[in-house]
């Protein structure tokens, strides 16, 4: 058979999954772990997973990590604001798909929050991910995929988003704010259409990361194949530093699709999403991302490599 840890432009962890449900205090009875975000803490790699029982009673658990690969779930997951009647309101369905952005001494935790007014972007913020406080919901209804960047550009708080036209159509956008949750000054800075191997729709998948040549934009890409098939698969692009409304380059192939047995086969097959990425100081990348909507999984490349795929090089 086909190695498929060494096909592509990222290495899959030849120990993958990293983390599955039956990691996880057996009281919960989780059914999945997957889309999870990702981040370093005092000097230690810290995942905010996203959880399903078999019922798809949605949480969020903090899991430890020494070296980013063997992760330790906590003993219980984090208390959400299901007491608080707006968190509420908006998070009845369902709540998913957390990033982590570090800007100073803080951790804000972007995540999207489904009822029957569609989904909308909720705000957490903590500092030592033992008390965490919520900000409320900063975007409207249709949008989800957002991701904070990690410091101010020319004063103000910056992130990337997708506005949903239908559920399944989206272009990646930008909006800009002075306070983290009054946002304005949007535009639409990727089409789906402009990319070849995901003309269904975009969306943000990672942190942004400063590079010297720019920010690095690790996304997801979604196209339909067969009847309604929808395959899952991560590329690249670069954003300009002053300017990240500015996409300055776009690489034409996917980084990472749907390969293996875990990110084929699960609740939802053919997906490979990512939540977060963590670049080391020797300028490796490790990516962290969902297979089949059903466990978490880890996969590695380098800065310089993902740089050269937004240019076109490889």
């Amino acid at each position: 058979m086909p190695n498929y840890h060494n096909i592509g432009l990222v290495t899959r962890y030849e120990k993958n999954p990293i983390l599955t449900a039956r990691d996880f205090p057996d009281e919960y009875q989780l059914a999945h772990v997957f889309n999870s975000g990702i981040t370093t803490f005092r000097g230690k790699y810290l995942m905010v997973c996203r959880c399903e029982d078999a019922a798809l009673k949605p949480y969020f658990w903090l899991a430890d990590s020494d070296d980013g690969l063997n992760f330790t779930p906590r003993a219980k997951p984090i208390a959400m604001p299901m007491d608080n009647p707006e968190f509420a309101k908006y998070a009845d369905y369902n709540f998913y798909d957390p990033r982590v952005t570090q800007i100073g001494d803080a951790y804000y935790i972007t995540h999207a929050a489904h009822s029957s007014h569609d989904c909308r972007t909720s705000l957490h913020k903590t500092t030592d991910f033992e008390d965490f406080e919520w900000l409320g919901y900063i975007s409207e209804p249709g949008n989800r995929n957002c991701l904070i960047f990690p410091e101010k550009i020319n004063g103000l708080y910056a992130r990337l988003e997708r506005p949903m036209t239908t559920w399944d159509s989206g272009d990646i956008w930008i909006s800009y704010s002075p306070d983290l949750i009054y946002w304005g000054k949007k535009a639409c800075v990727l089409r789906n259409t402009e990319v070849l191997w995901a003309w269904s729709k975009i969306g943000g998948g990672a942190v942004p990361i400063r590079t010297e040549e720019g920010w690095l934009n690790i996304f997801h890409g979604v196209r339909t194949q067969g009847k309604g098939h929808l395959v899952y698969q991560l590329g690249v692009c670069l954003h300009d530093l002053n300017d990240p409304s500015q996409v300055i380059a776009l690489g034409q192939k996917a980084i990472l699709q749907p390969l293996t047995d875990y990110e084929m086969v699960g609740q939802t097959p053919s997906i490979v999403f990512t939540g977060g990425a963590v670049p080391e100081a020797d300028g490796s990348i490790k990516i962290y991302y969902g297979g089949a909507d059903s466990v978490q999984c880890v996969g590695f490349s380098t800065i310089e490599t993902l740089l050269d795929v937004c240019h076109n090089r490889v």
